[in-house]
């Protein structure tokens, strides 16, 4: 064979070599690509039927940490709730305990006596006396009378008569005691001034039977409920009826504006008092309850008492235990 033949069967071979690699590196780059493919195609099926409850990969797991760790800022009450602040949620007014001049005041009751007080302008309060008792309520009770047959013409849509205007007046400013009969009578008695009586709040004041108005029984607590529905806004009298009573309760006739107004530093207060001899004993039931303005402040108090051997007695009884409630508000 010549030196060319040799050459070129060399080239061919060679050639041929080459080819062979050339196939065998592609078929070898197909596989690993179809595996991977494969093994991706495994991993998205993996990723889409792998349930909630399933362990999530690492960045899966990230992002719950991270919801975890945001939910205490959007939901507090997973935390334990802190202490509030005294601004954020201020303390109630507290009670007022009686001082030794109270406390000496009603020491000289021949009978019993109560007392309850509030300060409108700091919501502070004080009750003191004879816990448990019940007293006669006597000209008193004509305030819930007039209260009781307001919110009766409120419910029915309708106002006072003339008539019933007139017998309001003279109960009122003049303690006339037909004139509390007659209205009496219109509030449907007992059973009318009870009804009223439970939706303003009052829970130990029992209407007097037929037409003993005079000896319905009560307590200083429910009178000064009685005096917040006449006073104050917190109340089921319209503006208009709150209004109407306290304009009356401002005109009560001179010789009767003794009582709770002891506690008034000055001309300022609207006054209701009541006074009964008990047929029985002789003994007398003295009671006041009102409003009064006192060193700027605006105070309801209502004072009860029973027991009293003499009327004059019995008005220095309410009136220095009003005056020495008041200071012991003031002092508390």
């Amino acid at each position: 064979m010549s030196k060319l033949s040799t050459r070129s069967v060399s080239l061919v071979r060679m050639l041929s070599l080459l080819s062979l690699a050339t196939a065998i590196g592609l078929v070898t780059a197909l596989l690993l690509q179809g595996h991977s493919s494969a093994a991706e195609r495994h991993a998205t099926m993996a990723a889409v039927t792998t349930p909630a409850s399933s362990t999530p990969s690492s960045a899966a797991g990230a992002k719950s940490t991270a919801k975890s760790t945001a939910k205490p800022a959007t939901k507090p009450t997973t935390e334990p709730t802190p202490e509030p602040t005294p601004k954020a949620t201020p303390s109630a007014p507290a009670t007022a305990a009686p001082d030794p001049a109270l406390l000496s005041a009603v020491a000289q009751a021949q009978g019993a006596v109560s007392v309850a007080v509030t300060d409108l302008s700091t919501g502070q309060s004080l009750e003191y006396g004879a816990p448990g008792h019940s007293f006669a309520t006597a000209s008193i009770v004509k305030v819930d009378i007039l209260a009781t047959l307001l919110l009766q013409a409120q419910d029915q849509g309708t106002t006072l008569t003339q008539t019933q205007q007139s017998l309001a007046t003279t109960m009122i400013e003049n303690s006339d005691n037909d004139s509390a009969t007659s209205l009496w009578y219109d509030i449907g008695q007992d059973g009318g001034l009870n009804a009223a009586n439970k939706r303003f709040g009052l829970t130990g004041t029992v209407g007097g039977t037929q037409v003993e108005w005079g000896i319905t029984t009560t307590t200083a607590a429910d009178q000064l409920r009685l005096l917040r529905q006449v006073f104050t806004s917190q109340s089921l009298l319209s503006p208009a009826s709150r209004q109407y009573i306290q304009g009356l309760l401002d005109q009560v006739e001179s010789d009767q504006r003794w009582g709770v107004s002891a506690a008034a530093s000055g001309d300022n207060y609207a006054v209701k008092n009541g006074w009964l001899p008990r047929s029985a004993t002789g003994l007398w039931v003295i009671n006041s309850i009102g409003e009064v303005e006192r060193n700027g402040h605006e105070l309801l108090i209502a004072v009860v008492s029973d027991g009293n051997t003499t009327e004059s007695g019995g008005i220095s009884l309410v009136q220095s235990v009003a005056q020495a409630a008041a200071a012991s508000l003031s002092a508390g």
